[in-house]
This record gives C-alpha cells, structure tokens and sequence, in this order.
C-alpha cells in the first residue's frame, strides 16, 4: 500500500498516542564482547527500556540518525507503548570507519538483541528493527542484505518488521563524500540497500517526509523502493509519504505510523 498523509491528520495520531509508564532502563550495554580497541568499546553500546515482569513482547531495536558521522544512541519516548521493549543503539562513526564497518556494528546490535533480549522480557520471534535516516539506511541494510546478521549466526528474515524512518536507500551520501562523489549523483553498489531489494525478506514499513521537503530526493528513492518490492512480489510492503513534514521533524508524525505497524503485525 502507498498512501499520503497530511499533517493535520498526523497530528490527532501524535496527540492520542499514549505512552505507558513504568519502564526500567539499562544503560551503557556493550554489545560486542572482544571490541578491540577503545574507541569501538566506547561507542559499540545500547540502552535498554523494558518493563520488569512484563515478559515476551515485541521488541524494537532503534538506531539513530546523524548522516553516519555524528548522532547518539536514543529510546525515543514515542516507542514506550504497548509494553515494548526498546533498544537504542550506539555505533562507529565515519570517518573512523568504513560505511560498511557502521553496518557490521548494527549487524552485531540486533545479533546481541536477539542472543540477550528475552532476559528483559522481549519476545525474539518479534524483533523489529527501526530508525531514522543514517539509523533508516543501517536497519534497511541488516534487514535486506542477508550476509549481514549471518556473519552473527542469524538469519535476517527471522525478523519481524523493517521499519526505515526516511532512510537513504543508494549509496549513503557519506559513503560517496569519501570517494569524492557530490551529494546529488546518484550511485548504487553493494553498500546501497536498493541492490538488496528482494521478496522474501521480512515485513517493511517505508516512512518518508513531504518530497517538497525531504532532503536529496529522499520520497522519491522510497517510492521506488516500494515500486521495486512491489514488482518482485513481496507481500508485504507499504509506503508513507507525510505531508508537510521535513526530513527532520517527519519523525513525530511516523512514529505512530510505526507502532500501529507493529500492534497490526502482532495481531496476525
């Protein structure tokens, strides 16, 4: 399904939306064991809101934006609903590391969530994998390229929803600043998660910004996103444009798009 959604619509979800109480966190997690060095020690961590006695919910596993240089793990408050457990995560940062380093680290976060999750009551037959441009990019990427979580002995269709908050779906723009590629040529390769577009992955929630406001053409790369998924027959694809919203404050408007995506995949 491909739909549009205005602001003022957007903006009675965003107002009913209600948040539970009572959440624990655990903060400061590592989520690889032998980090090797200081710096992947330092940022190759997670946060952890759950609900003490709550047991076998879905999970989100969120990672957040920043253009792959910058940004800082978040448990965004919009996701503590519905007895979820939430995980923010933390990763490397170019320049210190590749494009595809960054994606390794994300690969490992989610192999962490589903090795450790159910001690915090998550169910791992019902991990989603969620996050807001360069954290769009990484869950499109760990969800569609499937060497990604196997390098972790896991199998990326065992997940129960992608859920990319206005990702960058070719080549990641950082990844063509470092090979001198200017912002607006496109490029696709292996590093891009359109080459990974295939019909057997799991359930994905595509969420872009108004495209009069998106940055770089961000609606039209997801539109044709969903077109390609579509074309191969996948059964479960759909795609939001959220009129009036940027690339930045569309997040306010999707995040109930999200949760309704999951109480809906729950049901089934």
């Amino acid at each position: 399904m491909m739909h549009k959604i205005w602001l003022t619509f957007l903006l009675i979800l965003v107002s009913v939306a209600a948040f539970a109480a009572g959440y624990t966190y655990e903060r400061n997690v590592p989520y690889r064991e032998n980090a090797g060095d200081e710096y992947t020690s330092k940022m190759c961590r997670l946060d952890i809101a759950y609900q003490p006695g709550v047991r076998n919910v879905p999970v989100v596993v969120w990672f957040h934006g920043g253009g792959l240089t910058g940004g800082s793990r978040e448990v965004p408050s919009q996701l503590l609903t519905d007895n979820l457990v939430v995980v923010g995560v933390e990763y490397r940062l170019s320049p210190h590391v590749k494009t595809m380093e960054i994606v390794d680290d994300a690969a490992a976060a989610v192999a962490w969530v589903f090795d450790n999750i159910g001690k915090y009551g998550g169910d791992t037959s019902s991990i989603y994998v969620a996050g807001h441009s360069a954290g769009g990019y990484l869950v499109d990427m760990v969800g569609l390229d499937k060497k990604q979580l196997a390098r972790y002995g896991k199998d990326a269709d065992k997940l129960a929803g992608i859920i990319p908050f206005s990702g960058q779906v070719i080549t990641h723009f950082e990844t063509r600043n470092r090979q001198g590629i200017k912002p607006l040529q496109p490029t696709i390769d292996e590093t891009a998660p359109l080459y990974h577009v295939r019909k057997d992955c799991a359930p994905i929630l595509i969420l872009s910004g108004d495209r009069e406001k998106e940055m770089y053409g961000r609606y039209e790369e997801a539109a044709y996103f969903y077109r390609l998924f579509k074309l191969l027959g996948h059964p479960d694809v759909t795609l939001y444009e959220l009129g009036g919203f940027d690339h930045g404050s569309m997040c306010a408007a999707a995040f109930p798009l999200a949760v309704r995506f999951i109480r809906d995949h729950e049901k089934k």
